[in-house]
C-alpha cells in the first residue's frame, strides 16, 4: 500500500503538559499547592510540585530537532515545537504527519502517574490526578473529537479509588488507564496478590484497556553504573518482556479472561521467542510449578490479552503470524526521539511493503479502534483520514527541520546510566 493511502492510528504519542492545565480545575484549598512550572536560572522550565522538580527532559521533545540536538538536558518550552504542549498546534503537526488518531501518554507525572502517588497528602494527589484526567479528556481530547484516544490516569495508592477512578472516567468514553510495568518496585503490592482486583474488575466490566509503558516504575535495564546511554536505550523493550511475563504467568489472565493489557512502546520483533518460552516452560514446568491453564497454551492467553505495538520493526512485520495479526498495532512516538515523524507513514509503508492490505489495515487502525473502542469515522470519513488527505489540511505548515539549541547546552558525548539518574534527580 502507498503511504498517502494509509490510514494512521498511534497507540503511543506523548504530551508534554502546558503550565496552565490545572487552571480552574481545583478546589481552592489545594491551588497554592498545585504543580506548576517554573523557569530555573539556566532557562529550563520545570513542574514543581510536593518538593519534587520534574524537568522537561530533552528526549521527551525533540520532534522537529536534529539528531545531533537530542540530549537528556532539561529543556524550555521555547525550545520544543508547540505541538508538544498545544492542542492546535499538535493537530497541525499530526496532519502534516499523516496521523489520523494518537493516543498521548503523560510527561511529567511519570507514565503512570508516579509522582501523585508518591504525594503523601492523599486528598491533594487524588484531586490533583482527577484535575489532570478531565484536563485530558475535556480539553485535550475534546478540542478535536475522533483525533485522540483518551487515556487516564492510574490512582496507585488505593486500588478501591482507582477502580472507581476507572468507572468515573468510562463515563466520559474513556476506554484506556496507564498502569506501571511492576508496582513491586513502587512499594505497591505485586501482580500476583489479590490486592488489584478491584481495578482489573472495572477495567473488565468497563472495557478499558490497561495501557502498560515502558519505564513506568521508573526504572528502566541499566547494566552497570558507567555502562554508555546506548545500552540502556538498546534494552528499553526488556522491560515491557519482563511485565508481560509477569502478568501472564499471574492470577490475573485466569481471574479476569475480559481483562485487555496493552503493551506500549515495545516493539513486537522478540514476541515470537517470547511466545514459543511460555509455552515450553509450561509444557516443561506446570506439573510442579501448579500453573493451569486449561486447553489452552501460554501463547493462547497471550494473543487473548495483550495488544503490542511497534514504531518500525522489520523483524516483527515479517514475523507478524506468529505474533498474531490481530495483536499488532502502530505508534508513532511524538515527540520522542525514537519518532520519524513526519516521515512516518513512508517509513512504514517501506517496511511493510509486502503486507498485505487487509492485514495492514488491522496493524495501522483496525486493531487500535476495537481494543480501544474507538471509532474516529463517526466525526471523518475514511476518505478524508488518509495520510493524503490528512496532509492536504497542512499545507503550508512548516515541519521542516530546525534547530531548537539556544545555546544552553553542552555536547554530552560519552552520557551514561549514572548522569542519566543524576540530572533525573538535579
Amino acid at each position: 500500500m502507498r503511504a498517502d493511502d494509509l490510514i494512521l492510528v498511534s497507540v503511543d504519542d506523548h504530551l508534554v503538559e502546558p503550565p496552565t492545565m490545572f487552571e480552574g480545575r481545583l478546589a481552592s484549598r489545594f491551588v497554592e499547592a498545585a504543580p506548576r512550572i517554573v523557569r530555573t536560572d539556566d532557562g529550563a522550565d520545570v513542574w514543581t510540585f510536593n518538593g519534587t522538580v520534574i524537568p522537561n527532559i530533552g528526549l521527551n521533545a525533540v520532534a522537529g530537532r536534529p539528531r545531533e540536538e537530542y540530549g537528556i538536558e532539561p529543556t524550555a518550552f521555547d525550545e520544543m515545537r508547540p505541538g508538544c504542549f498545544d492542542i492546535h498546534e499538535r493537530i497541525k503537526d499530526m496532519n502534516a504527519g499523516g496521523i489520523l488518531a494518537s493516543m498521548c501518554f503523560p510527561s511529567f507525572p511519570g507514565f503512570a502517574a508516579r509522582l501523585f502517588s508518591a504525594t503523601p497528602d492523599k486528598d491533594l494527589a487524588l484531586a490533583v490526578l482527577q484535575a489532570y484526567n478531565d484536563w485530558h479528556v475535556e480539553e485535550w481530547c475534546g478540542a478535536y473529537p475522533g483525533r485522540f484516544i483518551p487515556m487516564g490516569l492510574p490512582v496507585l495508592w488505593d486500588a478501591e479509588l482507582a477502580a472507581a477512578e476507572v468507572r468515573r472516567l468510562a463515563a466520559k468514553g474513556v476506554h484506556s488507564i496507564t498502569f506501571t510495568e511492576n508496582p513491586h518496585k513502587l512499594g505497591q503490592p505485586s501482580f500476583h496478590e489479590a490486592h488489584w482486583d478491584p481495578l482489573w474488575a472495572a477495567c473488565s466490566d468497563e472495557n478499558v484497556v490497561v495501557s502498560i509503558h515502558l519505564g513506568s516504575s521508573g526504572e528502566l535495564v541499566v547494566t552497570a553504573p558507567n555502562a554508555p546511554i546506548d545500552v540502556m536505550i538498546t534494552l528499553q523493550p526488556m522491560n515491557i518482556c519482563q511485565a508481560a511475563a509477569d502478568l501472564l504467568w499471574s492470577r490475573i489472565p485466569k481471574q479476569f479472561p475480559d481483562l485487555k493489557l496493552a503493551l506500549s512502546e515495545g516493539g513486537t520483533g522478540w514476541i515470537p521467542y517470547f511466545l514459543d518460552r511460555l509455552d515450553r516452560t509450561y509444557e516443561m514446568h506446570h506439573l510442579w510449578t501448579g500453573q493451569d491453564f486449561g486447553s489452552d497454551r501460554p501463547s493462547d492467553v497471550f494473543r487473548r490479552h495483550f495488544l503490542t505495538c511497534f514504531i518500525a520493526d522489520p523483524v516483527g512485520i515479517r514475523l507478524r503470524d506468529l505474533i498474531g495479526i490481530d495483536n499488532i498495532a502502530w505508534e508513532c512516538d511524538y515527540p520522542h526521539s525514537d519518532s520519524s515523524w513526519p516521515e512516518a507513514p513512508e517509513e512504514l509503508a517501506a517496511v511493510a511493503a509486502e503486507v498485505p492490505d487487509d492485514e495492514l489495515a488491522k496493524i495501522t487502525h483496525e486493531n487500535a479502534m476495537r481494543w480501544y473502542s474507538f471509532d474516529p469515522f463517526a466525526h471523518r470519513s475514511r476518505e478524508r483520514s488518509t495520510v493524503a488527505a490528512l496532509r492536504a489540511e497542512a499545507v503550508g505548515h512548516d515541519v521542516a527541520t530546525r534547530s531548537f539549541d539556544h545555546g544552553r547546552f553542552e555536547r554530552q558525548q560519552g552520557i551514561n546510566a549514572a548522569d542519566i539518574a543524576a540530572r533525573a534527580t538535579a
